[in-house]
This record gives C-alpha cells, structure tokens and sequence, in this order.
C-alpha cells in the first residue's frame, strides 16, 4: 500500500502540481503516494477546525500509523526523517501523512497521530507543504536506499 497523504485543500495548483509530479514520478515502493483530497469546511475558525478534523478521522482506520504535519510538532533532520518512515514501512504498517486545513485540525487528529512532525517551525501556504513533502519523501527514499540525492 502506498504512503496516503490525507490533505484537506483543493487539487495541486499547476505550479505545484509540476513539482510534485517531478518527484512523485521517482517514488518506489513502499515510498510511493496516493494523495486524498478532502473538501474545506463552508465555516471558520473552530467550527471548520472541528468539521475538517471529522473528516480526517472518518478516514483513518484503526490500524493506521499516523504522521501528523503541525508547526508545533517535532523537527526531524532528513535521515531522521527516513528512519522514521522505514520502521513502519518495513513492518508493512500503512502509513497516513495528514495536512490539515487553513485552521489546523483539533485534538482528537492529534491524539490520533502516532507523530507530530514539523516541517519547520515557519508557516507555509498548503500548496507548498505538498510539494515540500514530496520532495523529502523522496529524500527519504534516498537515504534509505544509499542513493546520492542526500549530501551531507
């Protein structure tokens, strides 16, 4: 099964959808992504926050290992990052990776995630979360496999 990112937000902007499709298309196995887009909440604030969030929830099963996206999560440099991901891939875990919406996701998303991760204590715009992720996916893919995409 591949890596599902869960993300709230309309479909890839042609700017990123370029970009993303530009590393997607390196991803192998058990590195590769189905993305499932779900709509933005019609409300605000802690009444989207609230909707949004049951909606992410509706669609993780149990079993699910969770890697939440949130500012106020935990920075990983990119091999920690890579070891982080093996350890469920190998276990043949499916691994959801969750990017809220314009209000975040309350604390049942978060009580649900195995991992908070921090991209970066900086806020991004969603558009550009995806195609920073892809890219570190496919970081990881490389540390992983000893391939030379990551200097150090």
């Amino acid at each position: 099964m591949p890596i599902r990112i869960l993300c709230v937000g309309k479909k890839h902007e042609s700017w990123v959808a370029d970009g993303i499709e530009r590393y997607q298309k390196r991803l192998q196995k058990p590195f590769m992504l189905e993305w499932v887009l779900l709509p933005h909440s019609a409300r605000e604030g802690v009444a989207a926050r609230q909707e949004e969030s049951e909606r992410i929830l509706s669609r993780l099963p149990g079993d699910e290992y969770v890697i939440l996206l949130d500012e106020r999560g935990k920075l990983y440099d990119s091999p920690g990052l890579s070891a982080l991901l093996l350890d469920p891939l190998q276990s043949s875990k499916n691994v959801t990776i969750i990017i809220g919406g314009a209000y975040g996701v309350d604390d049942t998303v978060h009580a649900r995630a195995n991992v908070v991760w921090s991209l970066s204590p900086l806020v991004f715009p969603h558009q550009l979360v995806r195609l920073i992720l892809v890219e570190q996916l496919y970081r990881a893919q490389e540390i992983a496999g000893g391939g030379p995409y990551h200097h150090i």
